[in-house]
C-alpha cells in the first residue's frame, strides 16, 4: 500500500522555501502524482493524530512573522551575512555590514535587518537558515486581553501573545531579536543549496538576545488526538476524494500542471473566492465562471495597450488558454474543484486539532478588539525526500490577511 513516506511529494530537497504550495493546490500544479501526494500526506496525518501510525509524520507550525530573514555564512567568503529573499537571485543578494544593509534598504525594514545582523550571528550558525522577524524590542507590548495581562508582539497579521507573569515572557523581554527557524540550508553556492526541514532551536548558541524558536510541534499526543468521531469524518472526505481522484482523467490533470500559466490563473480566481470569504460550492458553476473571469482579464490588458497588433496578441494568448477548455476538460475541471473541496474538508479537521497544541495564544487585533484565532496554519514533511506543503485555514487566515478590517502589523505608526 502507499504511503506518504513511500510516495514522495514533489516538491523536492533541492528547492529553496521561498514559496511553499497549499496541499490542495497540488492538485493543479501537480498533475496525478501531486492529486495524490495530497490526499496522502492528509492519510498519514490522520493515522498519526489517531494513534495508528508507528513513525510520525513530521508536521510543524508556520509563523506569521515578517520579515522573512536568511543569516548565515556565505560558502564563498565565509563570512556572517543576513538577507531577505534575495539570496537567491542570480546575483545574490547579501548584506555583510550595517553599510550594506543602509544602502539597500531603509527606515523600520533597515533597522530590523541590522538588529538581525549583530544579534544572528552570535548564535553559531554554520550554514545558511531560514526564519521569520517575529519581533525586536520596539516590538513589544503589555496589554490586557479578556482579563489577562499578555506581552504582545504583532508582525503580521497574527498578534502573538505570552502570559505577563510567565518564563516566556521573562526570556522574551530580554531578548532584543525573536526569530523563528524553519529551514536549513546547505551547499558549495547560494545557487546550488539544498533545503531541510528539520531545523531545531536546540542546535543553536544560547544567548538573551536572541529569542530563538523553531517551527516544531512539541507533542502531538493527548491534546491533538483525533476522536473516532474526527477520525471518521476525515476518513470519509479522503473517501470521497480518492473517489473523485478516479473519475478524473489522468491526462487532465497532467495537461492542466504542464501549463503554469493556466494553472496560476486558477489559483489566482479561486483566491478571489478566499478574499471575499466565499467558499465555492457549485463547481460547474465556478468552472463557468472561470472562463469568463479570463475572458474579462484578457479583454482589460487589451484594453490597456494602443496598437491593433498588441490587442491581437493579448486576444490570441486569450484563445490559446481557453483551448483547454473542451467539453470533456471542463467536466475534468469541475472535478478537480470537487477534488479541492474534499481535500479541504480533510484538512480542517487536522488543523482544528493541530491547533491545540499551540503553546502562544494567538489573536487578530480589529477596530473592536482583540479576536481569538488559531496559528497561520501548519506544514507537511515528506520524512524521505524532505518535500513539504503547507496546511492552512484560508477561510480564516488568509481572509484574515486580506481583510481591511483587520489590523496588520505593518499598519501601526512605528511600522509606517
Amino acid at each position: 500500500m502507499l504511503n506518504f513516506k513511500s510516495h514522495a511529494l514533489t516538491e523536492a530537497t533541492s528547492s529553496k522555501n521561498t514559496h511553499m504550495t497549499h496541499i490542495e493546490d497540488r492538485v493543479i500544479y501537480g498533475g496525478v502524482s501531486g492529486a495524490r501526494d495530497a490526499i496522502l500526506a492528509l492519510r498519514a496525518m490522520r493515522d498519526m493524530l489517531a494513534g495508528n501510525s508507528k513513525k510520525t509524520t513530521d508536521v510543524t507550525v508556520k509563523w506569521d512573522g515578517a520579515p522573512a530573514v536568511f543569516a548565515g555564512i556565505d560558502p564563498t567568503d565565509k563570512k556572517f551575512f543576513v538577507a531577505k529573499k534575495g539570496i537567491f537571485n542570480k546575483n545574490p543578494k547579501v548584506y555583510k555590514s550595517h553599510a550594506e544593509i543602509d544602502a539597500d534598504t531603509s527606515g523600520d525594514l533597515a533597522t530590523k535587518l541590522k538588529v538581525a545582523f549583530d544579534e544572528l550571528s552570535k548564535i553559531g550558525i554554520t550554514g545558511v537558515v531560514q526564519g521569520d522577524l517575529m519581533f525586536t524590542k520596539d516590538d513589544l507590548k503589555t496589554e490586557t486581553i479578556d482579563g489577562v495581562k499578555y506581552i504582545t508582539f504583532h508582525p503580521n497579521t497574527i498578534v502573538y501573545a505570552v502570559r505577563a507573569d510567565s518564563m516566556e515572557a521573562k526570556f522574551i523581554r530580554k531578548a532584543k531579536v525573536g526569530i523563528a527557524v524553519h529551514t536549513s540550508y546547505s551547499g558549495d553556492t547560494f545557487e546550488n543549496m539544498r533545503a531541510s526541514y528539520n531545523v531545531k532551536a536546540s542546535s543553536f548558541k544560547k544567548t538573551p538576545s536572541v529569542w530563538l524558536q523553531d517551527a516544531n510541534l512539541r507533542d502531538l499526543s493527548g491534546t491533538a488526538t483525533l476522536t473516532q468521531k474526527d477520525t471518521d469524518e476525515v476518513t470519509k472526505a479522503l473517501s470521497d476524494a480518492g473517489k473523485i481522484f478516479n473519475k478524473i482523467k489522468g491526462s487532465a490533470l497532467n495537461d492542466l500542471s504542464k501549463n503554469s500559466e493556466l494553472a496560476g490563473l486558477i489559483e489566482t480566481y479561486n483566491n478571489t473566492f478566499v478574499r471575499a470569504g466565499k467558499k465555492i460550492t457549485n463547481t460547474s458553476k465556478h468552472v463557468d465562471g472561470l472562463i469568463k473571469w479570463i475572458e474579462a482579464r484578457f479583454q482589460k490588458e487589451a484594453d490597456k495597450v494602443k496598437t491593433q497588433v498588441s490587442k491581437d496578441r493579448k486576444f490570441a494568448k486569450r484563445d490559446d488558454l481557453l483551448k483547454f477548455f473542451s467539453p470533456a476538460n471542463k467536466t475534468n475541471l469541475k472535478a478537480i474543484f470537487d477534488l479541492q473541496n474534499a481535500i479541504v474538508v480533510a484538512k480542517l479537521i487536522i488543523i482544528n486539532k493541530l491547533n491545540k497544541v499551540n503553546n502562544i495564544d494567538t489573536f487578530i487585533k480589529t477596530q473592536a478588539g482583540f479576536q481569538v484565532t488559531g496559528v497561520e496554519g501548519f506544514v507537511a514533511i515528506d520524512k524521505l525526500k524532505g518535500g513539504a506543503v503547507k496546511l492552512v485555514d484560508r477561510m480564516t487566515f488568509s481572509y484574515n490577511n486580506f481583510s481591511k478590517d483587520v489590523i496588520k502589523g505593518w499598519d501601526t505608526p512605528s511600522r509606517s
